[in-house]
């Protein structure tokens, strides 16, 4: 990558550096890479890139371009800087970057956080970030004391020549760094000289959080800030026939009731009273043709669609001919329901909204789309409207919505109403609000040789299509395949000599998006909890079936003897207790659980341990990795054990964490989380510790029990 010196304007400057007494800016520029999203590609390729800035008190800000929902990339990405700059890391401090081209992801083309690639998509920029900064002040202290810079070196924040015992601080040295041409290129350390990457470290973001002054989108206020709560039809695809407004206008604080595209809102000078307008405001709705939807039809036009093939994502071998003269065979039939995404922070989105400029606070995770959808409701060039990205309570995909609903809507809102306006959604709003994860319903047909060796696989899998009408729909779907459906499936690492996934895209209007795993959260269910059925079927240990299937798969073989042994597979299990396992490969990442169960006479489910081992590539921060596995564990868990969202008469039935539950602290096994050494590029850690749990449940509830678990949730196990 070469960089070059270029020129900024006082604004930009001003946006993307403190300036405070002067300092350095380091810009990285990068040719913008060809994209299917050409229409959220920057327009200018070459658009400066600043990551660092290095104030003349020695304090290093380093600008993340990524959203900071529990992740970590506040710290991790800041480490990856840090190291090749040689900084003290005391010193080292982060802000969130602006909405630019500048920051747009490497490989998609646009702002956002998502597939587990922050770290992936960002370790070669934010090294080099680092390196060129380092080299830059390094060749500043060289003229400053007229030496050659190559007898110079940089070590926590200074500059020091060991000849002389002469050291300069990066502060005192960045004013005339900033006026020295960056280098063309630069090299980047070995590893074996790291000494922050791949050392645990305290997060950045954590005494903000602890202390309270970490502003999340649901915290913004401002003098004169009113906030609405909308009214939205209880059934997807409704339309407003009439409203009545004076109830809602008569409460206390109310000052406003307006129609927007998505409903109504009305507009308090506080949640609260714009919460009890809404309460009193009467609607008349249009149903439209969602009126008469319901789980129960759906499951059954999926376990129709299922009987017969769909249209083939992977085919390998001769399946049909080879299940024909398999030895014994089996079918099964896995099902998966509609699942929300329940951040424990509500949806939300602040807008101020001027004649020629735009200002929006919120936790997103797609700031380019955020910016493109409001710039068009507001009648702005895009450059008119800035985001200012907070924190985000939880994300999992709900916040990346092609459809910018929430940030759009606001920003309709402050259209219509001419002020300031905090737009905040309810619990039973987010939780009616959509974009689900789609309910997925799997028929697979597996056999097995003389042996008991697996020589035949098929997977047909019925569900809604994610990308179909989005602006990823032209590389997200490969002849009318969505390649988020069968992810996980038509991917399969097993060495299984005749296999075939294909797919049924059943066309719904229930709003659907990706949830943390995507595709992978239920394939990885049906996959291996089938596998576990078919290990029986040959009469075959599950693990060393598994070592068998994974010949040609070394790094998953070798996770597979890792997690066997600290999990004890081979140790006898506690009297009432079974182990189940799976492994599942996801955003380049591989992982494998163990999970230990219980299942009492009523048919509880008690999930008592989890051993997890993940081979991610080279590790940034340790404490990162393992806190997401055992997030990741810990949301599958939810989503097994307890959740589903269901429909009839076309509205959907939960409401809150009441009928929507999560695992609570007294309910989480204990966890246990090995890391796989590796010298690979880092790979995705922030969604793939979820789609193994599931199955891992689901075939220690086998082991226990005797029963096979082929839809989730799970509940209660039915133990007659």
């Amino acid at each position: 990558m070469s960089t070059t010196k270029q020129a900024i304007s006082r604004r930009d400057f001003l946006r993307t550096s403190a300036a405070v007494g002067g300092g350095l800016l380091i810009a990285i520029h990068l040719p913008k890479l060809a994209s299917a999203t050409e229409s959220f590609a920057p327009a200018d390729p070459f658009a400066p890139n600043a990551f660092i800035r290095i104030r003349s008190d020695d304090i290093i800000t380093v600008i993340i371009n990524k959203s900071e929902m529990g992740q970590g990339p506040y710290t991790s990405l800041a480490m990856l800087a840090a190291e090749e700059l040689e900084a003290d890391w005391s010193k080292v401090r982060y802000e969130s970057a602006p909405v630019d081209p500048a920051y747009n992801h490497p490989v998609f083309g646009i702002q956002m956080t998502g597939g587990s690639t922050s770290t992936a998509s960002e370790w070669e920029r934010f090294r080099k970030a680092g390196a060129t900064a380092r080299v830059m002040l390094i060749a500043a202290a060289g003229q400053n004391w007229n030496v050659d810079p190559k007898s110079l070196r940089a070590e926590k924040s200074f500059v020091i020549d060991s000849a002389s015992g002469r050291r300069a601080s990066f502060g005192s040295l960045a004013d005339a760094a900033a006026k020295l041409q960056p280098p063309k290129d630069v090299t980047l350390k070995d590893p074996k000289d790291y000494k922050i990457i791949g050392k645990s470290t305290r997060r950045l973001d954590t005494p903000a959080k602890v202390n309270g002054t970490a502003q999340f989108g649901i915290d913004v206020q401002a003098p004169g800030l009113l906030t609405a709560v909308v009214a939205r039809s209880p059934v997807f695809g409704g339309k407003v026939l009439s409203f009545n407004a004076d109830k809602a206008r008569a409460v206390p604080g109310v000052v406003d009731v307006v129609q927007i595209p998505s409903g109504v809102a009305v507009i308090g000078k506080g949640f609260w009273p714009a919460k009890l307008g809404r309460d009193k405001l009467e609607v008349k709705w249009d149903d439209g043709a969602n009126a008469s939807l319901s789980t129960t039809a759906m499951r059954a036009d999926f376990a129709k669609l299922a009987q017969s093939p769909g249209l083939v994502a992977k085919k390998v071998g001769d399946p049909g001919k080879t299940l024909a003269g398999a030895a014994k065979t089996i079918t099964a039939e896995f099902e998966v329901p509609y699942l929300a995404h329940a951040t424990m922070e509500p949806l939300n989105c602040v807008v101020d909204l001027k004649s020629d400029a735009c200002e929006i606070w919120t936790g997103t995770q797609f700031q380019t789309g955020d910016r493109m959808a409001a710039a068009t409701i507001a009648g702005l060039k895009p450059e008119q409207v800035k985001i200012h990205t907070t924190f985000l309570g939880g994300g999992f995909g709900r916040r990346a919505n092609p459809a910018n609903d929430f940030v759009g809507e606001a920003v309709h809102v402050a259209k219509a109403i001419k002020s300031p306006v905090k737009v905040v959604w309810t619990r039973e709003d987010d939780m009616h609000g959509g974009y689900y994860r789609p309910m997925w319903y799997d028929r697979m047909v597996g056999g097995v040789d003389a042996n008991g060796n697996p020589i035949a696989w098929t997977h047909t899998i019925v569900g809604q299509s994610i990308m179909l009408g989005t602006p990823f729909e032209q590389f997200g779907i490969q002849n009318g395949i969505d390649t988020t459906s069968v992810e996980g499936a038509a991917d399969l690492l097993y060495g299984i000599p005749n296999v075939q996934v294909d797919l049924h895209t059943p066309k719904l209007t229930i709003p659907v998006l990706w949830w943390r795993s995507v595709g992978h959260s239920h394939n990885g269910f049906a996959v291996e909890a089938f596998l576990d059925e078919l290990a029986h079927l040959g009469g075959k240990d599950p693990v060393q079936l598994r070592r068998t299937l994974l010949t040609n798969q070394p790094r998953m073989k070798a996770l597979l003897d890792l997690v066997a042994e600290k999990a004890k597979w081979d140790s006898p299990v506690p009297a009432g207790r079974g182990r189940g396992i799976a492994t599942h490969f996801s955003f380049d990442s591989y992982v494998a659980q163990v999970a230990e169960v219980s299942v009492d006479k009523t048919g509880e489910v008690r999930v008592h341990k989890v051993v997890c081992a993940v081979d991610c590539g080279r590790v940034v921060n340790p404490d990162s990795v393992i806190a997401q596995m055992q997030g990741g564990i810990v949301f599958g868990l939810s989503a097994a054990l307890k959740d589903a969202i269901t429909f009839e008469n076309g509205r959907v039935q939960q409401r809150n964490f009441h009928d929507y539950p999560m695992v609570r602290m007294n309910e989480s096994p204990e966890i246990e989380v090995h890391i796989m050494p590796s010298t690979e590029p880092p790979t995705g850690v922030g969604e793939p510790g979820v789609p193994p749990v599931a199955p891992a449940v689901a075939n220690a509830i086998f082991a226990a029990t005797g029963k096979r678990v082929r839809r989730l949730p799970i509940g209660r196990v039915d133990m007659g």
